[in-house]
C-alpha cells in the first residue's frame, strides 16, 4: 500500500495537473558516441529548459549534483539508470549503471531505462527491465521505459527502414507488459503508426522522443500529431539543448502539448521570439 501511494504521488509530478509531461533529456553524456558541446554547461541547459516549461529533467546522478540548483520546486528528476557501451556501433550494448534505491535517495520522481531488443543482448535486456520493474513496484518509483530503436543517433527514416515499425510496436508492448508506468518511443514515420503504438501500450501513457535534430516546424508538427493520437507529452533532448534558444523551443513544445496550440501557431510564435527587434 505504501509503495503504491509513493508511486502515485511521484506520478502526479511527472505527469502534471493538466495530464501531460514535458520532459527534457539531458542525459546524452551517457549515451552519445561523441561529446555534445552544449552539455558542457549542464546547469545553464537545465535552467533554460525549466524556464521554457519542462516539468521533468532526465539526467544522470553525476550531473544532478551540478544542475540541482536550476530545478524549480516543482521540477521532477527522472534518473537515467543505463548507459551505452560501444555507442558508435549499430547496436550498442545497454549497461545498467544505477539502482532504483539510489534514485529514491536522490529525490527522483522516476527512473529511466533504455530498452533495446534483438540480437544476443535481448534476453539480458529483458531480465534487466523486469528486475527494474519489480524494484520500482517495491519502492514506489515510477518507471519510464525507453522503447526505442537500438540506436537513436540516426534519422527516424533510416531506423524505420532498418528495423521496421514492428520493432517499435513490439518494444512498446513489452515495456508495458513488464511494468513501465510511462513508455517513451520514437516517431514511427506517420501519425497513424504512432496511434498504433499508443494502442500497443494498452493504456500506459506514451511520450514521443525528439530523436535526431529536426527543423523546428517538423519537431512541433510531430508533437502535434502525437498528441492528437493519444500521447501525453514528449521527451526531447538534442532538439532542446542543441537549439539556438533551448528556452524558446521548450516553450514552443509546451504550448503544443499543454495548451494544444497548432504546430503552425507555435512555430510562428517561436520565430517571432527569436527574431531580432520583435517586440522592441
Amino acid at each position: 500500500m505504501t509503495a503504491g501511494v509513493g508511486k502515485a504521488m511521484r506520478l502526479k509530478r511527472v505527469i502534471d495537473p493538466k495530464g501531460v509531461s514535458v520532459i527534457c533529456a539531458l542525459d546524452h553524456g551517457m549515451t552519445s558516441p561523441t561529446f555534445l558541446e552544449p552539455l558542457s554547461d549542464i546547469a545553464a541547459r537545465t535552467a533554460e529548459a525549466v524556464r521554457g516549461g519542462a516539468n521533468v529533467i532526465m539526467m544522470s546522478r553525476g550531473m544532478v549534483r551540478i544542475a540541482e540548483p536550476a530545478f524549480s520546486p516543482t521540477t521532477s528528476l527522472a534518473l537515467l539508470l543505463s548507459a551505452s557501451a560501444n555507442p558508435d556501433g549499430t547496436r550498442p550494448a545497454v549497461v545498467q549503471v544505477a539502482e532504483v534505491e539510489e534514485a529514491a535517495r536522490l529525490g527522483a520522481d522516476a527512473v529511466v531505462l533504455f530498452t533495446a531488443l534483438g540480437g544476443d543482448g535481448e534476453p539480458g535486456m529483458i531480465r534487466t527491465l523486469a528486475g527494474v520493474g519489480r524494484e520500482c513496484a517495491s519502492l514506489g518509483m515510477p518507471l519510464i521505459a525507453e522503447a526505442e530503436f537500438p540506436t537513436t543517433y540516426a534519422s527516424v527514416e533510416e531506423l524505420t527502414e532498418q528495423y521496421g515499425f514492428e520493432y517499435l510496436q513490439r518494444n512498446v508492448r513489452l515495456c508495458a507488459e513488464l511494468g513501465a508506468d510511462i513508455v517513451k518511443t520514437n516517431w514511427p514515420g506517420g501519425a497513424d503508426e504512432f496511434g498504433r503504438l499508443v494502442e500497443a501500450a494498452n493504456g500506459v501513457p506514451v511520450v514521443l522522443a525528439g530523436g535526431s535534430r529536426l527543423q523546428d516546424h517538423q519537431l512541433l508538427g510531430r508533437m502535434e500529431a502525437a498528441m492528437a493520437e493519444g500521447a501525453v507529452g514528449c521527451s526531447v533532448g538534442r532538439n532542446i539543448f542543441m537549439h539556438a534558444s533551448p528556452e524558446a523551443i521548450t516553450r514552443a513544445l509546451s504550448r503544443v502539448i499543454r495548451e494544444r496550440w497548432t504546430a503552425d501557431k507555435a512555430a510562428q510564435a517561436l520565430e517571432d521570439e527569436l527574431s531580432p527587434g520583435v517586440g522592441a
